[in-house]
C-alpha cells in the first residue's frame, strides 16, 4: 500500500514538472495560450473553408457543358458571384 502511495506521489511530482501544467500555473499564460490556439484554429478553419469553397466552384464550372447539371452550376456560380460583388 505505502509502495502505491510513494508510486503516485511521484507521478504527481513528474506531471507537476510537465510543461502543459507550467502553463497553466499562470493566469496570464493559460490566457495568452488560449488566444494563441483561438486564433490557429479560427485561421485553420477560415483558409481550409476557403480552399474547399475554391475546389467546389472549380469542379462545378467543369460540368457547365452538362445540359441538366449545367444550368444548375450556372445558377450556383451566378449567385455566388453576387454575394462576391455585394459583400
Amino acid at each position: 500500500m505505502e509502495e502505491d502511495q510513494k508510486r503516485l506521489a511521484d507521478a504527481l511530482e513528474e506531471l507537476k514538472d510537465h510543461n502543459f501544467m507550467k502553463i497553466h500555473e499562470s493566469a496570464w499564460k493559460f490566457m495568452y495560450y488560449n488566444l494563441l490556439r483561438g486564433l490557429a484554429i479560427g485561421l485553420g478553419s477560415v483558409v481550409g473553408a476557403t480552399v474547399l469553397v475554391t475546389i467546389f466552384i472549380q469542379i462545378l464550372a467543369q460540368f457547365e457543358f452538362i445540359p441538366i447539371i449545367g444550368n444548375w452550376t450556372h445558377e450556383v456560380i451566378e449567385i455566388i458571384e453576387k454575394l462576391d460583388k455585394s459583400g
